[in-house]
């Protein structure tokens, strides 16, 4: 086995949209492990959104990275070397070992993956937090019942996809917001009921026209402009999930023009409306383990489809990283790590 261990650090906080200087890749040593500990080997790495917080000092709901510290991030790792009896070497584990090559965990800090019951890149992506959250807060703050019509931004990506198939699953209609002609063709051979491009001139009134009966559950990924449109769709008790704002993440100001804010909150009190906001992780107790049963099978029967954008190397993460901010991946973002 190497000695060396690469890994993509922190080197600087970005200013607006990350640039390539903002991490700097690193050639350690491979960790040892200690009794009760277990040696990971990363095979694949999944970049988020969520890491563009994770880069910034201002304050969310996690810690940011520290400078000079490896970059966050979910890996499916294989075991390489065990110093506790719960894993064995050549356990494939879902882990949290970040931007690396090489990382010690303990075996609670993990869970074990099956290899043959699904490629194992699933568990970052449809089988993974991605997929749980679209469950999450699809499921238990969206609500959505039979007829009703749900509307999803970024719906080519891997939560947006979920979001609108389990949709369907639960017999409501889908109406998905995608960037782009592909993207849209892709929602639309995932079953959705429409498909709209939000860099269309006439995207509103394509929007009106896909939910002739209102909204009644938006599941919001992006914010900006798509969001100004759905806002006067919302049928009275519509639920509206809020995963992420990916349109602002790169802001250092507030967007020019008036504020708002009173306008939002007298829609949300005279439609009697629910905006929540959520991190998966205050669901994964009580309800991980329905989801997985739950997905898993999905996947299997082909009700539940997925596509993944593989990107080969771990020095390519930070280029791939920046790209997806911009909106250029297709599928779950993964990186092929060994």
């Amino acid at each position: 086995m190497t000695t060396t261990n690469t890994r993509v650090l922190l080197h600087s906080r970005p200013e607006g949209e990350p640039t390539p200087e903002n991490f700097e890749i690193d050639e350690g040593a491979v960790p040892e492990p200690r009794e009760g500990q277990v040696l990971l080997r990363t095979r694949y790495l999944s970049l988020d959104p969520y890491m563009r917080g994770r880069m910034s000092t201002a304050k969310s709901y996690a810690d940011p990275v520290e400078l000079g510290q490896v970059m966050v991030g979910g890996t499916v790792s294989e075991v390489v070397e065990s110093r506790d009896p719960a894993l064995a070497v050549g356990d494939v584990v879902v882990a949290h070992a970040g931007w690396q090559e090489y990382a010690v965990a303990r075996p609670e800090h993990v869970r074990r993956l099956d290899p043959e019951a699904a490629p194992i890149s699933t568990a970052l992506g449809v089988l993974g937090m991605p997929g749980f959250t679209a469950y999450a807060g699809l499921t238990l703050i969206g609500r959505p019942q039979p007829g009703e019509t749900v509307v999803v931004a970024a719906a080519s990506g891997p939560v947006g996809a979920t979001v609108g198939q389990i949709a369907k699953i639960l017999g409501a209609r889908a109406v998905g917001i995608a960037g782009g002609p592909e993207k849209v063709a892709h929602v639309e051979e995932l079953g959705f009921d429409a498909a709209i491009d939000h860099r269309a001139p006439d995207f509103a009134d394509q929007l009106a026209a896909a939910t002739p009966d209102g909204i009644d559950v938006y599941f919001e990924n992006v914010g900006g402009h798509v969001w100004d449109a759905v806002l006067r769709r919302l049928n009275t008790y519509a639920r509206v999930p809020v995963c992420g704002l990916v349109a602002h993440y790169n802001q250092t100001e507030l967007p020019p023009g008036p504020d708002r804010m009173s306008m939002l909150m007298q829609q949300v009190l005279i439609r009697s409306l629910t905006v929540r906001g959520f991190i998966q992780t205050e669901f994964v107790a009580e309800h991980e383990a329905r989801f997985l049963e739950e997905a898993s099978a999905w996947v299997r029967d082909g009700r539940l489809q997925y596509r993944e954008d593989v990107v080969d190397g771990l020095a390519n993460a930070p280029e791939a990283f920046i790209g997806m901010l911009r909106g250029q991946n297709f599928g779950k973002l993964v990186v092929r790590v060994s």
